[in-house]
């Protein structure tokens, strides 16, 4: 607006040709900010949504040539067959071609919670829900738009315009600096006027601006506004909009780079919270191990087999009974090529385990699998531990076969099958002996999986609604057990120290067995030998869930691992730490994950192993299962608030020092050194290419060296106030002493009066500018004494330092008409950047002056409270 009226009276005084330079020249100015800030933020539109087309990127299993193969869910076709087991959502439009207690949550669609069982009856499922129990196979029958889920999603749109507790708070800031500029300048405008309008004001020439009843209404409105724009160039460079700007370039640098740190980030919030992370309770398999699973140890019938697989002692009853409970108790499969080649085992990493193992001791997957029919499915569930199966052997009996934890299969036990095939009562040494292995193969790390049979009649089998039928489980004939090694992933080690130096505690949370944690939380270095004496710090989860509240709080924060947990445990446990004022990291893959992932300060969902559901309750997504992925997580959330935090020293610094430099020269002499153009170019400096410069710093090892970030303290510590207040104090003073004693110090006396101010201001201005160069530097450490360090490393900083410098000369040497200024000689030139760099030693010696502990802020608050004074009464200790 200011422009535009500066733009139509310049040209209707000056003429065209003289004109236009004042109202262009703020035009250009404008505009150029504008095109700017709007093009950084169409940028980082564009990464939200490309982050957000990620996050939909679903990997499904597909049955494709017999054999299971991954795909992306943008890749499936009608007539597709999909596996579904827990925790999937449910890819497309399809029909259920196989399953066993297959239930499915379509709340999603339907808006109704009830779990709906699907069969041949109801056999129609819809994308979009999730799978709650059982497995199966499905038809594809209709993908993309032309699913029921594809059209609901196709009318809406999600909200990549998340507004992060960070930008709450510097939104509160900028509004609050914004209304102190805009009070600054309303002052300003009032003086200003006053002084113009009284005959106080001078022009260039020295003769007096205004003399009422001669000048004429024109050239007296024309000085009005150019007072008026002045104000209104103040109020543009009070209000810090680059605030906002640079959380969101922070954000949107940082969710890049973590993408390539193997992270995908759901939520932007969690990417704060993350650096204020106090604990990570950490899930073991896959995540602290490398999930790749192998059987090492094996025995059946009370014997040792050795080397694993060696089952020539075994009776063929007892082998082939085995193999009939690893072939059809699993959710896995084995793919036989036509060739002849190799078997292909598809499945988790546990039941790959298995079915290798199996294929080693003979089994024929297809043969056995057609020799018996399935008539009840209980898949296995991480409450249970464990899963059965009951299949037809023949036209009068049934098997039922269970498998899962070693100590919970054994404790059902009432009897044992030997390697010739008979049967005998599980005797109480028997009982010890069996539960001595065990702990033997949990104290070596390994994972121990127990396989246990029954037999019953057909007839006792229900012949209507065999999905209600409750598998027997109390009166087994253990066969056998194996134990599967998972090794610790490299570099897990390193990651556990990293984050205990941060002061981030790690717990391990496992259903595996408190012994196998113990051997690998060792391994890990979650757990010392001296923790290892300590039994206060390792717990099972039933205990942790029978203590009542109170002493659950108590014990949490000592906890260091917790085994046989369900997910109902690591939920109490993270509503314990979170009580106790923690800020809680969760890492999960199951769909009973989900609760505790939600329930965390941060949810932290495998890519790999979780599930859909797992996913979608998290905040940030770990593309490869891997711990020393997690940490990095840390330090780049450490990162963002760093780099917010020396964008607000860098900005608070140029407007304190602007507001009070031109706030002084105004009301003093009744003009401005910096005018509003040369002020539109420092806005740009300090928001948006400041932002760019300094919210894109990648983080550093010292990041980790610090304690988290509390969430209630404040932005701007002590350390910033106290170079904050260095920089702006040395800046003020030094321009000010310019502003007023310039041309005897520049020695300016034979030049006419309007020539040597406008030498004066161009230096004012040119010094203000190299002041704000050098003062990046500065806010790239606002801690270290050496600023340099490390600058080099990053090229985006260096290039916009540079391009500043070379637009500043070309502003000074060439484009003088547009920005007011006149070109300076080269002591000049010299003598700016001389003031600017003082600020690097400014700095280093700045840096040595001690702060206190408590924040500056809390002074402040301590000052200006106001205090109601008591009453003689009160004092006397009488009541009102």
């Amino acid at each position: 607006m200011a422009a535009a009226i500066s733009l139509s009276l310049g040209m209707a005084t000056e003429g065209v040709k003289d004109g236009w330079y004042d109202g262009g020249s703020i035009f250009f100015a404008v505009f150029l900010v504008i095109f700017v800030t709007a093009t950084s933020d169409y940028r980082q539109s564009l990464q939200f949504q490309h982050l957000n087309e990620e996050k939909q990127n679903i990997q499904v299993e597909v049955i494709r040539g017999g054999k299971r193969v991954g795909a992306s869910i943008f890749d499936l076709v009608v007539g597709d067959v999909v596996p579904l087991k827990i925790g999937d959502q449910v890819p497309a439009d399809g029909v259920l071609i196989s399953g066993h207690s297959l239930a499915i949550d379509e709340s999603t669609m339907t808006g109704e919670s009830k779990i709906v069982h699907k069969d041949q009856n109801a056999p129609m499922l819809m994308s979009g829900c999730k799978v709650a129990d059982g497995y199966g196979s499905m038809l594809v029958t209709g993908v993309g738009t032309n699913t029921e889920w594809g059209m609901l999603m196709a009318n809406l749109s999600e909200d990549i315009g998340e507004e992060t507790p960070l930008q709450a708070r510097l939104n509160g800031v900028a509004t609050l600096i914004g209304i102190v500029g805009l009070s600054v300048a309303g002052v300003v405008l009032v003086v200003l006027w006053i002084r113009y309008f009284t005959g106080h004001s001078n022009n260039p020439d020295g003769t007096t601006a205004f003399v009422a009843g001669t000048t004429g209404a024109k050239q007296g409105f024309m000085g009005a506004i150019s007072i008026f724009t002045i104000a209104v160039t103040i109020v543009v460079v009070a209000v810090p909009e680059g605030l906002p700007l640079a959380v969101t370039l922070t954000l949107a640098y940082s969710m890049r780079k973590m993408m390539r740190d193997k992270a995908l980030v759901r939520r932007l919030s969690s990417c704060e919270t993350m650096g204020s992370a106090t604990t990570i309770c950490s899930d073991k398999t896959g995540t602290l191990t490398l999930n790749k699973m192998t059987v090492v140890e094996a025995y059946l019938s009370g014997t040792k087999l050795n080397p694993c697989h060696n089952t020539g002692m075994i009776s063929s009853s007892v082998a082939s009974l085995l193999v009939e409970g690893i072939a059809q108790n699993t959710a896995g499969a084995v793919f036989s090529p036509e060739d002849g080649g190799a078997a292909e085992v598809a499945g988790s990493p546990t039941e790959k385990a298995i079915l290798s193992w199996g294929l080693k001791i003979g089994m024929n997957f297809n043969d056995v699998r057609s020799k018996s029919s399935v008539l009840r499915v209980l898949p296995f569930n991480s409450v249970k531990k464990c899963g059965g199966v009951a299949v037809q052997v023949s036209d009068a009996y049934v098997h039922i076969h269970w498998k899962g934890a070693a100590e919970l299969v054994l404790a059902s036990c009432k009897s044992w099958l030997s390697i010739d095939g008979s049967v005998h009562p599980m005797s109480f040494d028997k009982y010890n002996e069996v539960k001595r292995s065990i702990d033997d193969m949990a104290m070596s790390s390994l994972r121990c999986i127990a396989f246990a049979y029954c037999t019953c009649e057909l007839t006792m089998v229900p012949r209507e609604d065999l999905d209600k039928w409750q598998l027997p489980e109390d009166n087994l004939t253990l066969l056998g057990m194996v134990g599967i090694k998972d090794p610790c992933r490299p570099g897990v080690r390193d990651a556990v120290q990293l984050c205990s130096a941060a002061g981030v505690k790690v717990r391990m949370v496992t259903g595996d067995n408190v012994e196998t944690a113990k051997a690998i939380a060792f391994e890990c270095g979650i757990l010392n030998s001296k923790d290892v004496a300590s039994e206060t710090i390792i717990i099972e989860g039933k205990v942790f869930r029978e203590m009542s509240e109170t002493a659950r709080e108590e014990v949490a924060v000592k906890i260091t691992v917790m085994g046989r947990s369900s997910p109902n445990d690591k939920l109490l446990l993270v509503q314990a730490l979170k009580r106790k004022g923690h800020v809680v990291a969760v890492t999960g893959d199951g769909t009973n994950d989900a609760p505790a992932l939600h329930e965390a300060d941060i949810g932290l969902s495998m890519g790999i192993s979780g599930t859909e559901v797992a996913k979608e309750s998290s905040d940030i997504i770990i593309l490869d299962d891997d711990f020393t992925s997690v940490v990095k997580v840390v330090r780049w959330g450490r990162s963002v608030y760093a780099n917010i935090q020396k964008f607000i020293q860098f900005q608070l610094t140029v407007n304190v020092a602007a507001l009070v430099i031109n706030v002084v020269a105004a009301v003093s002499s009744g003009a401005v050194p910096l005018n509003a153009v040369e002020l539109l170019w420092v806005n740009l400096i300090m928001d948006t290419l400041g932002a760019l410069a300094l919210a894109t710093e990648p983080p550093t090892d010292n990041l980790m060296k610090r304690h988290p970030v509390g969430r209630r303290e404040p932005l701007v510590t002590n350390i910033m106030w106290r170079n904050l207040f260095i920089q702006a104090l040395y800046q003020i003073a030094v321009l000010l002493v310019f502003n007023f004693d310039g041309k005897r110090i520049f020695q300016l006396h034979n030049e006419s009066r309007e020539h040597a101010d406008k030498i004066t201001n161009t230096f004012v201005f040119n010094a203000f500018v190299f002041c704000q160069i050098f003062n990046e530097f500065n806010a790239r450490k606002p801690e270290e004494k050496n600023v340099l360090r490390g600058v080099t490393s990053n090229r985006l900083f260096m290039g916009i330092v540079g391009i500043t410098t070379i637009l500043q000369i070309l502003i000074i040497e060439f484009l003088g008409k547009f920005f007011g200024t006149v070109r300076l000689v080269w002591k000049l030139w010299l003598l700016s950047v001389a003031i600017g760099a003082v600020s690097w030693p400014l700095a280093y010696v700045g840096k040595s002056i001690p702060v206190p502990a408590r924040p500056f802020q809390d002074y402040l608050k301590h000052c200006c409270a106001w205090r109601r004074p008591r009453r003689r009464d009160e004092e006397q200790g009488g009541k009102s």
